[in-house]
């Protein structure tokens, strides 16, 4: 048979098998689990949109670096203004879907809509207000960025180029939407760090001042971590829940503490794993590929191996 001479009576469904395909999907026990009914006639949140978001945020964050690399501090007044305006209209119309959605899933049929309109705008204000918060942890975190990696020629190349800084100005975004109790945004933001940067935090960890992750791949950290201040890990490190309590019906008890507890000035080296709501004190060093389930006392110094015996910089055992 020549190419492109044959039988096509293959090439379409017939309508018979099509109904049949079309009826398997249809089934209520097939959908019901995965459908969302839209309430209101509002729409799903938009990643596309919320991607736009937070690009115009980082470019008000850090001025030059991002979108319009011509700010001059004579022009910066009208650039920040007008962004922020169109971040204030996007943002608020994005935070009301996920109100939307978040009735829809509850089946809240008699939820009034302008309650979520009006608390949508309010969210998004109280938001804008914290941006030069926001813009202080970041520049903290860059700087350690900077003082943390010997390769880093400048505090410029770590906001412009290291999976740390653009993982962090997702989260620290995120985080700030996430306390104000706005449902599925902030994880929308959160997931588009971790498909760019290998870097999975979720949005209600606690993450102190001058954060970094060096490399970063493969970094997780849960939703109840609490992370103090000036505090260094590597790519491949999980602090994560070792178990959770179930309820009656066998699903998983929501909004207990499960995650890690790092204090201060904490180094934790590559591939290190720390589970459960254990305590890692006060400028504590973990090694790389360690294993931990138990709180380790401050100053102590854990390598590969000696996971169960503790011992202190200077050498001594405990």
């Amino acid at each position: 048979m020549k190419c492109g001479i044959g039988n096509y009576e293959n090439d379409r469904l017939t309508e018979r098998i099509l109904n049949e395909i079309v009826g398997e999907l249809c089934r209520p026990e097939s959908y019901q689990a995965v459908y969302h009914r839209t309430y209101h006639d509002f729409l799903m949140p938009s990643v596309e949109a919320l991607r736009e978001i937070v690009d115009l945020l980082k470019s008000i964050l850090f001025p030059g670096y991002f979108i319009h690399s011509d700010v001059k501090p004579e022009t910066m007044k009208y650039y920040i203004g007008s962004t922020i305006d169109k971040v204030y209209r996007n943002l608020a119309e994005q935070i009301k879907r996920g109100f939307c959605f978040s009735c829809a899933e509850a089946g809240d049929d008699d939820h009034v809509c302008e309650d979520c309109e009006r608390k949508s705008k309010d969210v998004a204000q109280k938001f804008l207000h914290r941006l030069s918060r926001l813009r202080a942890f970041l520049t903290l975190d860059a700087l350690a960025a900077y003082r943390g990696d010997p390769a880093a020629k400048g505090v410029g190349e770590t906001i412009f180029c290291y999976p740390s800084l653009s993982a962090l100005a997702n989260h620290r975004i995120a985080h700030e939407l996430y306390i104000q109790d706005v449902p599925l945004i902030p994880r929308i933001i959160s997931e588009m760090a971790h498909s760019d940067t290998g870097i999975d935090i979720h949005p209600g960890a606690k993450i102190g001042e001058s954060f970094f992750i060096d490399h970063g791949t493969g970094t997780v950290i849960g939703e109840t971590a609490i992370i103090g201040n000036n505090v260094r890990i590597y790519q491949g490190v999980t602090l994560g829940a070792k178990s959770f309590p179930l309820d009656a019906t066998g699903n998983p008890i929501k909004g207990i503490p499960r995650h890690p507890i790092v204090e201060d000035d904490v180094i934790i080296y590559s591939g290190a794993t720390i589970l459960g709501r254990v305590t890692i004190g006060k400028g504590a060093e973990i090694g790389g590929n360690v294993w931990l389930t138990h709180d380790v006392p401050p100053g102590a110094r854990i390598v590969q191996g000696k996971a169960e015996e503790i011992y202190f910089s200077s050498g001594l055992g405990i």
